[in-house]
């Protein structure tokens, strides 16, 4: 048993042997009570972090998914999109790499762009026609700085020359029109629009 004396020697008492067990039991229960109450708190931050991608709001404006989003055979008109640049509608079955593209490679770059968005993508559209050159490569160096920063995925940006604007944002049956670059409101329409699509888990 532990003795407890004064200063001056005097015997105060002792802890009994279950006193002490009791004690270190207390111990042991409080800082058992830490610990999880640790853990606890780290998986509801998880579990909210996931709900919240699910519930977070979606940015830009919406547009109605067109009722026919149906494959085409590759190489055939797809015929007219309810949105420039389109959101939904008729697509190849093969869809654009991620990247940027300096220049436009297909004859008709929409069905395999709207294929892109049918797998959650990300698209920035833009129009170079609108600037001088000075303003041509500083517009295409800032989005090519913004889809750096976000890993590039799922990610394109494509020139498209019948925009009113010089840059446009869009993902499955969203659009955000640009009169001048705005690298966190781009941030900010990837971030709750990547992967808001019928196909998801698509590459």
């Amino acid at each position: 048993m532990d003795a407890c004396f004064k200063n001056d020697g005097v015997f105060m008492g002792t802890k009994t042997k279950r006193q002490q067990i009791q004690e270190r039991n207390r111990k042991q229960k409080m800082t058992a009570k830490f610990i999880w109450g640790g853990v606890g708190v780290v998986v509801l931050a998880v579990i909210g972090l996931i709900a919240w991608q699910f519930v977070k709001p979606a940015a830009g404006e919406s547009i109605p998914v067109m009722v026919s989003s149906p494959h085409i055979p590759t190489d055939t008109d797809p015929g007219t999109y309810n949105s420039d640049p389109p959101t939904s509608g008729p697509h190849y079955s093969e869809e654009a790499g991620a990247g940027f593209y300096d220049t436009n490679n297909y004859t008709y770059p929409a069905a395999y762009l709207v294929h892109n968005l049918e797998h959650g993508y990300v698209i920035f559209w833009y129009n170079c026609e609108l600037l001088d050159e000075a303003g041509c490569t500083n517009l295409k160096g800032q989005i090519q700085s913004v889809m750096d920063e976000l890993g590039g995925v799922k990610l394109i940006a494509y020139p498209w020359p019948s925009l009113d604007v010089p840059l446009v944002m869009t993902s499955w049956g969203r659009l955000q029109k640009f009169e001048s670059f705005d690298a966190e409101a781009a941030k900010a329409f990837y971030r709750a629009n990547l992967n808001r699509a019928p196909e998801p888990d698509a590459p």
